[in-house]
Formats: structure tokens, sequence, C-alpha cells
């Protein structure tokens, strides 16, 4: 059975993302080298373009880039601080009037974005964003008071009016700086909740799968448990025809000699069939023992025991030693007369099998039909073949049904295939199932008689 692998809680406290890989710190470290050379690119053109009448020296322009894009290469691992240590920065270049805003305005964007996004202690998060924002406006509206209060600052611009030029210029950037800081706020935020998200979708998978694995396993537990009910009648039928045979042995023993030895043979036989049968069921219940099971398998495995004590069948019906091969013409007829379009065909030349292979055989098509039934669709067919062929006995339920549930792969199939393999397994022989490559569903079981009983 496959193993499940590990998902964090996601509403659990302290939940965080998952921790970077080499291929995310390496996009991070690209990602701060591709920001710093397109902010030295654009310090170039627009130093060369003269838009600044007094711009930082080179060497602290160049230094001041470096600090707002550098830190980019650990976002995700120390969100907070590098927003801390790129916003410093930022201001620090504009201070200096470093002739370079595009590329550092994507840098401080992108660490904002990351401390919402990344931070695992959301109210750090809150508050390192809001101390950044606030002192960014405190900047900008400081910047702004400059410029109306002095004169010679932004002398191309008129200062005429209510509603001056210089106004609406001033306006346009506290409206461009608040959607700016607003839009990063809200995406980092959307990609945590998003991260979040995807976390309880893989976190409910988990528990799918891992209450499936135990469905499975208290299935498989519960049919062991039936094969041992069924293994305590046929080892009492072996049991009491020995009985009878060594009874007879005695009295014939000596007035006809051949006709003791003859039952004493019949006596050795069933000693040998009903040790076969023990070994190969008492091998597969042997591996109840080494499970794990999650909560509730315990609870599982003891009502199975409880509705099943005493060698009773766990639901009514026919008595365990009435149902063999023989009975399985009378098992096709009666899903006939449901209206289950239904064929049963002997292949060989029939030999004698081991009473719990005899019921297993019978198991197996009347598990096999019933799913047909289920799901293979109203006017689904099944055609039973039972074949005798040298050393073995193999059993084939096939059907031309396309319900809805044929689509699924072979091997996940439902919880009467489980049994179906248990049963296979306790004879020492295989099962084959699975889609038919021309439409419908195949089940077949092989079964060695010269070993029937024992576990492969």
């Amino acid at each position: 059975m496959t193993a499940v692998a590990p998902v964090a809680d996601p509403d659990a406290p302290g939940w965080r993302r998952a921790p970077l890989g080499p291929d995310e710190r390496r996009a991070d470290a690209l990602l701060a080298g591709g920001l710093l050379v397109g902010a030295l690119l654009s310090l170039v053109l627009t130093t060369t373009a003269g838009i600044y009448d007094d711009p930082a020296a080179p060497w602290a322009s160049v230094l001041c880039l470096l600090a707002v894009t550098a830190p980019l290469a650990w976002r995700r691992r120390w969100p907070s601080a590098v927003v801390l240590l790129t916003s410093v920065a930022f201001v620090a270049s504009g201070v200096l009037q470093v002739p370079e805003t595009l590329f550092a305005n994507i840098a401080l964007f992108v660490a904002l974005y990351t401390v919402g996004a990344w931070d695992p202690d959301r109210r750090r998060a809150t508050w390192v964003r809001l101390v950044v924002v606030v002192g960014m406006f405190v900047w900008l509206l400081a910047t702004v008071f400059i410029a109306v209060t002095d004169p010679d600052s932004m002398p191309g611009i008129s200062r005429a009016g209510a509603f001056s030029p210089l106004v609406a210029f001033l306006l346009i950037q506290v409206l461009t700086n608040i959607l700016y800081f607003a839009g990063a706020y809200y995406f980092g935020d959307h990609s945590w909740a998003s991260a979040r998200e995807r976390a309880r979708t893989a976190w409910r998978g988990r528990q799918l799968q891992l209450e499936r694995q135990l469905v499975e396993r208290q299935a498989v537990a519960i049919e062991r448990l039936r094969l041992a009910r069924e293994l305590h009648d046929a080892v009492a039928h072996h049991v009491s025809m020995m009985g009878v045979q060594a009874a007879a042995a005695r009295t014939v023993l000596g007035m006809d000699p051949a006709r003791a030895a003859a039952a004493l043979e019949g006596v050795e036989e069933s000693a040998r069939e009903a040790v076969h049968e023990l070994h190969g069921v008492l091998g597969t219940l042997r591996d109840v023992e080494s499970w794990d099971l999650p909560d509730g398998g315990a609870y599982a495995v003891s009502a199975a025991r409880t509705a099943g004590g005493a060698g009773q069948p766990a639901a009514p019906g026919d008595p365990v030693g009435s149902l063999t091969v023989d009975q399985i013409p009378a098992l096709v007829a009666r899903c006939a007369e449901t209206g289950q379009a239904a064929t049963f065909q002997v292949v060989g030349e029939p030999v004698r099998l081991p009473p719990l292979v005899s019921l297993n055989m019978y198991r197996i098509t009347q598990e096999a039909l019933t799913n047909t039934r289920k799901h293979g669709g109203p006017d689904a067919r099944a055609d039973v073949r039972l074949r005798y062929v040298p050393g073995a006995v193999e059993l084939e339920i096939a059907d031309d049904g396309v319900g809805p549930l044929r689509s699924r792969q072979p091997g996940s199939g439902g919880l009467g295939l489980v049994g179906m393999r248990e049963r296979v397994a306790a004879d020492g022989g295989s099962l084959e199932v699975g889609p038919r490559s021309r439409g419908g569903f195949l089940v077949r079981a092989t079964v060695p008689l010269a070993h029937a009983g024992a576990r492969s």
C-alpha cells in the first residue's frame, strides 16, 4: 500500500509555507541580480539625460542601488528584514538624489509584497508593512511640504490658483503612492491566502487517502477473519471425514484389510488437505498481527470478530460447507432470474478441488457478478468460465459493461477486489483484474492444484 506523504495542517497555529528549495533560492538570487543590472543601466541613461540638476556621486549611486536590490536575494527567507533594509536604502537614494527610480520602485514593491506572501508571523508581517507604509508617506508629505513652501522648488511648474498645476502634480504623486502600496499589501496577502488554500486542499486529499487506506485495511482484516471462519468449517469437514473413515477402518480391519487400508488412505488424504489449507490461510492471517492500523482499525477488527465468531457466517446465506464450484451454475441462474445476463461454461476435465479452493472460487464468482451488476450498467452481460488445466484450476468472469466506474485503472478497484486477492493468496494462486481492451471488465483467478492451500 502506497505511503501518504506528510502534509502540515494549514489551520494549525504556526503554519508556514513549504521551505524553499535550491530552485527557489536561485530564482531569488537571479531576481536580485537582474534588478541590479537594470538599475545600473537606468542610472547611466538617466544621468546621460541630465534630468537631475545635482545628482549623487556615481559611487554613492551604485552603493544605494546595490543596497536596494541585493537584499532581495534573501527576500523569502527573511522577508521582514529585507523590506526594512530595502526601505532605508530607498529613502537614502531619494535624499541623495540618485538618478534612478524605476528599478528602485520595483525592488521596494517586491520586498513589500514578499512580506505579505511569505512571513509566517502574520502579526509581524502586518506591523512591518504598516511601519514601512507610514514611514514612506511621512517622507512623501515632508517632500510635498518642502515643494509647496520653497519657491525655488520645481521652478517650471506654475503655483497660481487654488488648484494649480503644482498641486495637481503633487496629488498625482500621492495617488500613485497610495495605489502602489495598496497593491503591494493586497497582492502579498492574496498570495499567502492562496498558498494556504492550496495547503488545505493537499491536507484534505491526504486525509481522504488515509481514510481510504484505513478502510482498505479494515476490509482486508474483515475478509481474513471471514476466511478464518470458513477455514473452520472446511477443516471441520476434513476432521469429520477422517473420523468416519477411521471408524470404518477400525471396523473392517480384521475382516477386510484392503478396505481398511483404503479408508486409512482417505484419512491420510484428508489430513494432507487440511494441513495445506491451514498453512495457506493461517499464513495470510498472520500478516494481521504486523499491521499498524490508524485509529479505528482495532475497533473494526474487533467488530468483525464479534460479528463472525464461533464459525457463524457474518451474513445470512447458504451454509459454508455447501458453497462449492458445483453451486456456481445455480448462482449464475439466480443472476439471470434477476435480469442480469450471465452464462456459465466448464472447460476441460473436472477434477476434485480441495474444499477451501472450491469455496473461494464460488465466493470470487459471487463478488465478480455483484460488481458487474453494480458497475457494468443495466445491459452488461457476464460470462463465467471454469477451466481445468494441467496442475491448476482457472476461474474467469468477463463482462462487456461500460458503466461509469469502469474507467478506473487496474489495481485501483474497490474493497471486493481486496477480498478476491486475499482468497487467491490463501490458495497460493494469482489474480488478474482490470478493464478489457475491447470494453468491459475481467476477473481471472488461477490456483495451482498441486499446492492448493499453500501460500506463494
